[in-house]
């Protein structure tokens, strides 16, 4: 898949307005929020459904906690921003740093096959839930659907050609 036919990268959820210049907190879906959010960017907005809301670009960053305070082009007032809530921030995936070897965008793993270290497969990937202690997968398999953290300990290959992913599941846990 070709980057201008990937789908975009989520990078921050909209939580609301902050004060009455057109600010917005949001809560940042990155790990390196800084090099994301950076003055002059171009953004899209997007709904729960994935649909482009609108484009705005970043006039003013400012980090505030665990959140990032930004303000758009052209949005100087906070009624401008406010219907803005719960929506998320995204950029083409070329605007990100590379991956290295092994990482993958969570979103992409919808889809993807699991297999075991034997090369045994047990199902594909439903869903990913970010939860406290981690991102964890949904798989589901011939039998039933399981959860399985996505952590070191667990997934021990990431094969991002072949969308594949090959995991460690502790006894027991496939019934």
């Amino acid at each position: 898949m070709t980057d201008a036919a990937a789908p975009p990268i989520v990078v921050g959820r909209v939580r609301k307005p902050h004060g009455l210049k057109g600010e917005l907190a949001i809560f940042p879906i990155t790990d390196d929020p800084a090099a994301v959010f950076v003055v002059g960017r171009a953004i899209q907005l997007r709904d729960l459904a994935g649909d482009l809301v609108g484009d705005v670009v970043i006039e003013q960053v400012r980090l505030y906690h665990r959140e990032c305070l930004l303000k758009f082009k052209d949005h100087d007032r906070r009624e401008a921003v406010d219907g803005y809530r719960q929506l998320f921030l995204a950029v083409p995936r070329s605007a990100l740093a590379p991956l290295e070897d092994g990482e993958v965008y969570q979103q992409e793993l919808v889809g993807w096959t699991v297999r075991d270290e034997s090369d045994e497969p047990l199902g594909i990937v439903s869903e990913v839930y970010d939860l406290p202690q981690g991102p964890t997968i949904e798989v589901q398999g011939p039998k039933r659907e399981f959860l399985l953290p996505f952590r070191a300990e667990y997934v021990k290959h990431v094969d991002r050609e072949a969308r594949r992913l090959v995991v460690s599941v502790p006894e027991g846990w496939l019934g």
